[in-house]
């Protein structure tokens, strides 16, 4: 039978705030295990918690950005169940009346056309603690330090029809985040964290099929893995005429594959209540317009305006504002000399092949790296204006990664200059020519293919320091110049 998928995305995102929701332990991910700690976020008998101003504000930052509707009023609530990470026996969360209502996300589906995945809410939390259950054969421990790191829990419907739709989504909602340097979206760490509730039902079919919640992934891919290994799991149960069941299941990454984890629970089983230690939540539209003003500008209209303002295919400004920092960089380049396409494709080849070589995948770390964008730029320039070639550039640039020297230093330390003297390339051309005379022959009988070894030839002969131009231009004349006549 054809199946359709449908996929709803749930995504907690760590804030960056400096501390923790409810108290002022520190936020900060790596601590020793439970040393970001205090009896409030232990649970401790007599304590309360008191709101953190800034997560707020990065919630309302991130509903403005994804067109939610500010609630001006909303209501914590408590979310009862017993695991040993959750001293509490409790999370303080939002349930029926949340911060961000509705919202939508634009990406690019599979075939190209635009596709917008609409935004269920967005409410905050606090996060749990974390197991670790391989430290020790007989025993698993718990680290306490992220209770109560504030997580903006984001909801979208189930308007998700692929595995590689949902990649999409969240490549775009991470980079929405970073933007607002409101998440830091490293999924390895777990301040980016996606739970994916898969199902499938016959095309053309209203009904909704049986969900099955997919967790422990920590990379794009791994979503992508697992989503794809559901949907053929799904379709071979039905197929064979079995019953689907709800459930949660995880990724077991070494085996590609999902495996049943629990019976999934329901809203009511958790018995939601409202938080008694805390009031509700008035957010004033004088607070909302504060926020709308110190918005940054966002992805989708930074790559509409590198389009305009610079001329730039639609694929290489999608790619350059993907990430904040990279578009930083690569503007701060064109300022300093204006060859908008000759950047982007420095910027988008050796510059990002150089990123994910050294997994410089945290946010803003681009900022810190030893080519600085002036000196991108320099390079460019020196290439637009013939003293190095693109093969030369390559060579300056790697130098440039391992010092942080200026280009024009580096070509002088290293005698690259470029050759665009015509004595020095025609005696190349004339070594070359004499020492290959039988491919000369065959060159002038009709092998026009051999035109080709013979550039190669003069390049190396010139330690790659020729002019590729002025070697293409005095190589024709002197094939043809003794040519035979016909």
């Amino acid at each position: 039978m054809d199946y359709e998928a449908v996929i709803g995305l749930e995504v907690h995102a760590e804030l960056l705030t400096e501390s923790k929701i409810f108290c002022a332990c520190s936020a900060k991910f790596g601590a020793a295990p439970n040393q970001n700690t205090c009896p409030l976020c232990l649970g401790m008998p007599g304590v309360l918690p008191v709101l953190n101003r800034r997560v707020v504000e990065f919630a309302i930052k991130a509903g403005l950005a994804i067109n939610c509707r500010i609630a001006r009023h909303s209501r914590w609530a408590r979310k009862n169940y017993f695991y040993p990470d959750l001293p509490k026996g409790y999370q303080i969360t939002q349930f029926e009346l949340p911060l961000c209502i509705g919202g939508a996300i634009e990406i690019a589906g599979e075939n190209g056309d635009a596709r917008t995945i609409r935004l269920t809410r967005i409410h905050m939390e606090e996060d749990t603690g974390k197991n670790t259950h391989d430290a020790h054969d007989d025993a698993s421990l718990v680290d306490f330090n992220r209770c109560g790191v504030p997580l903006l829990e984001i909801v979208s419907e189930p308007d998700v029809r692929s595995a590689a739709e949902a990649g999409a989504y969240l490549r775009k909602l991470r980079s929405i985040l970073r933007y607002l340097e409101v998440c830091d979206g490293n999924m390895e760490e777990g301040s980016f964290r996606c739970d994916a509730n898969v199902s499938i039902r016959p095309r053309g079919a209203r009904e909704l099929g049986t969900k099955v919640e997919d967790k422990n992934m920590n990379s794009f891919r791994a979503v992508e893995k697992a989503i794809e290994y559901e949907l053929r799991r799904q379709a071979d149960v039905l197929d064979q005429g079995g019953r689907l069941v709800q459930e949660t299941r995880h990724w077991d990454p070494d085996r590609e594959a999902t495996r049943p984890s629990r019976s999934k629970e329901f809203a009511h089983d958790y018995r939601y209540f409202p938080d008694p230690d805390l009031l509700p939540l008035v957010v004033s539209d004088e607070w909302i317009e504060d926020v709308r003003r110190h918005m940054p500008e966002l992805p989708d209209t930074r790559r509409d305006r590198f389009v305009r303002d610079y001329g730039l295919p639609r694929y290489d400004a999608e790619v350059l504002t993907s990430r904040e920092d990279v578009a930083d960089y690569y503007e701060a380049g064109v300022r300093a000399h204006r060859n908008p396409k000759a950047l982007s494709n420095w910027v988008m080849g050796e510059v990002l092949r150089i990123i994910r070589e050294r997994k410089l995948d945290d946010a803003l770390v681009i900022r810190e790296w030893p080519v600085t964008p002036e000196n991108l730029a320099a390079m460019v320039a020196l290439i637009d204006d013939g003293q190095i070639s693109g093969k030369i550039a390559k060579t300056v640039f790697e130098e440039m990664v391992k010092s942080g020297a200026p280009p024009d230093r580096i070509v002088a330390e290293q005698g690259l200059t470029q050759v665009t003297d015509d004595g020095p390339i025609l005696a190349a051309i004339e070594s070359v020519l004499a020492a290959n005379a039988a491919k000369v022959a065959e060159y002038r009988g009709g092998k026009d293919k051999l035109f080709g070894f013979f550039v190669g030839q003069v390049m190396k002969a010139t330690q790659g320091k020729a002019n590729p131009q002025k070697v293409n231009d005095l190589l024709k004349q002197k094939l043809a110049a003794a040519a035979p006549s016909a």
